[in-house]
């Protein structure tokens, strides 16, 4: 699995607002079974334990048994690596804007000369 693949899995998993809820339910407890879980939120324990398992197939969340329970905790690493993905979005956009500002703000706009040619110019004759 690439690393845009696992970025789109996190993003898949956290696009639903109660998988939110519950990766910060358990964040704030570091480690819970899907029955304490679901004593703070609107949802059956069936319903946690899905969320959960959606969780756990994206990388956000860890299983391990506990004599008759499965007691889950957060893993941030996906997390952090999507955050870089989107820190490394923001800043190639961010320098495409400032482009467009600096543009947008000189007495006498002209387009940065290009570092690469475009596929239809043809060489000077």
């Amino acid at each position: 699995m690439t690393g845009l693949d696992q970025v789109d899995e996190v993003l898949a998993a956290l696009a639903d607002p109660m998988r939110r809820r519950v990766l910060d339910g358990l964040a704030a407890r570091g480690e819970a079974t899907a029955t304490g879980l679901a004593e703070e939120l609107p949802v059956s324990r069936q319903a946690v334990v899905q969320h959960l398992s959606v969780l756990e197939k994206a990388g956000l969340v860890s299983s391990r048994r506990s004599g008759r329970e499965r007691r889950y905790r957060v893993e941030p690493q996906r997390l952090d690596a999507t955050a870089r993905w989107m820190a490394r979005v923001a800043a190639t956009w961010d320098a495409r804007l400032d482009v467009i500002r600096r543009l947008a703000e000189s007495p006498d706009p002209k387009p940065p000369p290009s570092t690469t040619a475009s596929p239809t110019a043809r060489p000077p004759q």
